[in-house]
C-alpha cells in the first residue's frame, strides 16, 4: 500500500519518511496505536502533526480524534520547542471542560519504530468547518448571510467568555477551526494547538520555529501583534473572530479585505454589512489592542440580534430551527438490516460511514450517533426502530424525511414489546415535544441510568430481538420516569428549551452577581446551591453532590438553579 506526504509523494507503507522530502509520513488505516487506538483515516494535518479519526478499542470502539505530533523541524531548539507546545496544550485542555470544546481525554507518548510520537486524545466532533460549509456555499453562488454570521457570533463568543474567564487565548480562530457540530447546530471551537496560558502581565515574547517559519495564528486572521511583535492578548481572538465573520459574509480571504498599503479595511467596497454590525466588527478589528473590547460580554451587549422572525433562517435556537444550508440533512441514516437508503437530494454525508457501524450503543439507538437529530427518532419509531434519541422538540411536520427501505422487525412476545412497546415510545415523543426538552440531553441521561441499573450490559447492544423485550421495556420505563420528575420539577419554559446547553460559564456568571449583590433573593452562590438541592435530590436521590454528569443531570441541576434566580 502506498503513502503520500503533504506534497502528494508516493512511498510505501511500512515507511515513516518520505523518500522524495523526508516528511514523517502519516499513520495507515487499520494501523493501531499504544494497542488501543485504530486509526480510520486523516482528519487534518499542519506544521506540528497531523489529527486522525480513531477508534477506541478499550472503550467499546468509542470514536475519537487522535492529534499526533510530528514537527517538520530539524533544529533540537525548534524540536524543544514545539515539544513545549505540545506539552502546553495538554496541559491547558485538562482545565477546559465547555459543551462548545471538545472534551480532552489523554496525553501520551509512543515510540513507533525508531521515533517517539506524542498524542492527545479528544472528542470526535461530528460535521463539517465553516471553510468547508463556506466553500458549499460558494459553489451555489452564495455566502453566509449577515444574520447567520451575527447568530455565530452569538453562540461562540460566550465560549471565548469562558476560556478567557480562565485567562487562556485561543490565537488561532478561523472558518476551519470552527465547527458546525451536526447534532445541535451549535459552533464547536477546535484546535487549542497554539493556546496560551496568559502570565500575569498580558502579554508574551513570540514563540516562531525559526526552521520553517510556523508562525502561531494565521496570516489575515491573526492581529499584528501577534504576528509581528508576538504579543497576545484577550482581544486578539476578538480580532481573529471578526475576520472570521467578514470572511464569511463575503467569501473573500482577509488580504482582498484589507489594504496593507493603507492600513485600513475596505468597509463599504469589499465589505458591505448593517451599520449597527460594522460598528461592533470596526471595534473588533481595531488596530491597536486597547481601542478593542476587552470582553466577549461587551461584545454580546453591542451585537445586533438576528430577527428571528426568518422563517428559520437563524442559527441561534437552531436546533428548534435548522437552516437548509446549514444542516442539509446529508449524515447517513444507520438501522439494523438497512442496505440502501436515500437521503434530501440524492446523496449522503460519508464521513462517518467508516465507524458508523461500530459504534457501541443499542442498534436501535443508533441512529442518534450520526446526528441525524430531528428527523430519524420519529421516523423510526413509525416502524418500530425505537431510535429514542433524535426527538423533534418543534415544527416536525415541515421537516422532509430521508427515505430507505426498512427491515422487517421481528415479532416481540408479550413481556414488553409490541404494540404497548410502541405506544411507550410515541407517549415518550408527545410529551418530551411538548416540554420542549432536548432530544439529545435526554437520551443522553435515560442511557446513563439504564447502564447504572445494568453495568454488565455496558457495550452489549440492544435489538429488537424478542429476546431484548424486557431490556427495552426496562428503558422505556426510565425514559418514562425522567420526564415524570422533569414535569414534577416544574420549569419554566426558558429553563426547558436551554436544558443541554448549560454549562459552567452559567455557574461562573452567578458567582459574580452574587458577589455584586444581585442574585435576586440569594446573598450568596453557596445560598443559591443549597436551595437548588433541595428541590433536585427528592426528584434524583441516587445523585451525589459535586458528581453530576455536565451533560446529563447537572443540566436539569443547572434548570432548577436558573429558575430559582428568576424568581
Amino acid at each position: 500500500m502506498q503513502v503520500y506526504c503533504s506534497q502528494k509523494h508516493a512511498n510505501n507503507g511500512n515507511q515513516r519518511f518520505c523518500n522524495f522530502c523526508g516528511e514523517s509520513l502519516p499513520l495507515t488505516v487499520g494501523q493501531v496505536i499504544d494497542n488501543r487506538y485504530e486509526i480510520g483515516r486523516i482528519l487534518g494535518q499542519g506544521g506540528f502533526g497531523r489529527s486522525y479519526l480513531a477508534i477506541d478499542r478499550q472503550k467499546s470502539r468509542k470514536i475519537c480524534v487522535l492529534k499526533e505530533f510530528a514537527p517538520q523541524v530539524v533544529k533540537p531548539q525548534d524540536l524543544q520547542k514545539a515539544k513545549e507546545l505540545f506539552v502546553r496544550e495538554a496541559s491547558v485542555l485538562k482545565k477546559i471542560q465547555h459543551s462548545q470544546i471538545p472534551c480532552f481525554h489523554s496525553a501520551f507518548q509512543v515510540k513507533i519504530g525508531i521515533r517517539d510520537l506524542f498524542f492527545l486524545v479528544q472528542d470526535y466532533i461530528e460535521g463539517d468547518n465553516y471553510d468547508q460549509l463556506l466553500a458549499q456555499r460558494q459553489s451555489r453562488g452564495k455566502c453566509f448571510s449577515e444574520e447567520e454570521v451575527i447568530n455565530l457570533l452569538h453562540n461562540l463568543l460566550p465560549v471565548l467568555a469562558y476560556i478567557h474567564g480562565l485567562d487562556i487565548v485561543h490565537r488561532d480562530i478561523s472558518p476551519d477551526n470552527l465547527i458546525l457540530r451536526q447534532s445541535d447546530n451549535l459552533p464547536v471551537l477546535i484546535d487549542f494547538g497554539g493556546v496560551k496560558q496568559l502570565p500575569a502581565y498580558q502579554g508574551f515574547l513570540r514563540t516562531q520555529l525559526a526552521g520553517n517559519g510556523t508562525f502561531l495564528g494565521k496570516k489575515g486572521y491573526a492581529p499584528e501583534e501577534q504576528l509581528l511583535q508576538g504579543k497576545v492578548y484577550k482581544s486578539s481572538d476578538f480580532y481573529s473572530l471578526a475576520v472570521t465573520a467578514l470572511v464569511l459574509i463575503t467569501g473573500k480571504q482577509p488580504n482582498l479585505l484589507y489594504d496593507g498599503f493603507n492600513g485600513v479595511w475596505l468597509w463599504g467596497k469589499e465589505i458591505k454589512v448593517s451599520p449597527k454590525l460594522e460598528t461592533v466588527l470596526r471595534k473588533m478589528l481595531a488596530h491597536k489592542p486597547s481601542d478593542r473590547y476587552q470582553q466577549a460580554e461587551q461584545v454580546i451587549k453591542d451585537l445586533p440580534l438576528a430577527s428571528m422572525a426568518s422563517g428559520g433562517q437563524t442559527m441561534i435556537n437552531s436546533h428548534n430551527h435548522p437552516h437548509p444550508d446549514v444542516t442539509k440533512l446529508k449524515t447517513q441514516v444507520v438501522a439494523p438490516g438497512i442496505k440502501k437508503l436515500r437521503t434530501i437530494g440524492g446523496s449522503f454525508h460519508n464521513q462517518t460511514t467508516l465507524f458508523v457501524q461500530k459504534i457501541p450503543m443499542p442498534v436501535w439507538l443508533r441512529p442518534f450517533t450520526v446526528s441525524l437529530m430531528m428527523t430519524t427518532g420519529v421516523l423510526l419509531t413509525g416502524v418500530g426502530m425505537f431510535a429514542l434519541s433524535n426527538f423533534a422538540v418543534k415544527e416536525i411536520s415541515s421537516i422532509t424525511f430521508p427515505e430507505f427501505a426498512v427491515p422487517k422487525i421481528p415479532a416481540i412476545n408479550n413481556s414488553g414489546g409490541g404494540k404497548n412497546s410502541k405506544r411507550s415510545i410515541q407517549e415518550v415523543l408527545s410529551r418530551l415535544k411538548e416540554l420542549e426538552i432536548s432530544g439529545v440531553f435526554f437520551a443522553n441521561t435515560v442511557n446513563e441510568i439504564f447502564y447504572m441499573q445494568n453495568p454488565n450490559l455496558r457495550g452489549r447492544k440492544l435489538t429488537e430481538k424478542p429476546e431484548d423485550a424486557a431490556l427495552r421495556e426496562q428503558w422505556n420505563n426510565i425514559a418514562n420516569q425522567l420526564l415524570n420528575n422533569l414535569e414534577k420539577a416544574n420549569l419554566s419554559q426558558t429553563a426547558r428549551r436551554k436544558i443541554g446547553n448549560y454549562s459552567q460559564q452559567d455557574s461562573q456568571r452567578w458567582e459574580q452577581l452574587a458577589k455584586a449583590g444581585k442574585l435576586g433573593k440569594y446573598k450568596s452562590f453557596p445560598d443559591l446551591r443549597t436551595d437548588t438541592y433541595r428541590t433536585f435530590e427528592p426528584l434524583f436521590p441516587g445523585q451525589k453532590r459535586g458528581q453530576l454528569n455536565q451533560k446529563t443531570f447537572l443540566q436539569i441541576w443547572y434548570a432548577i438553579a436558573s429558575d430559582k434566580i428568576a424568581s
